[in-house]
């Protein structure tokens, strides 16, 4: 059975990584991206940038949450 969870490449700050996320999460954070017309890697850059621990993958996860608790109903 296939993993629904795909590891994804991303230049970041002129490094290159990699994150893991559902496809529903990747989804979310390209339309977050446009949304606030930035790119995905300046989008992920700053998230990178703000978590104070655990892994980017699950700093991203948080932030799509967060985005979408936050919108107005």
């Amino acid at each position: 059975m296939k993993s629904p969870v795909v590891k994804r490449s991303i230049v970041i700050a002129g490094h290159k990584t990699s994150v893991s996320l559902e496809d529903a999460f990747w989804d979310a954070l390209k339309e977050i991206a446009l949304l606030r017309r930035t790119t995905l890697s300046d989008l992920v850059a700053s998230i990178d940038g703000g978590r104070n621990h655990g892994n980017l993958s699950s700093a991203i996860r948080l932030f799509v949450l967060d985005h979408y608790r936050s919108r107005p109903r």
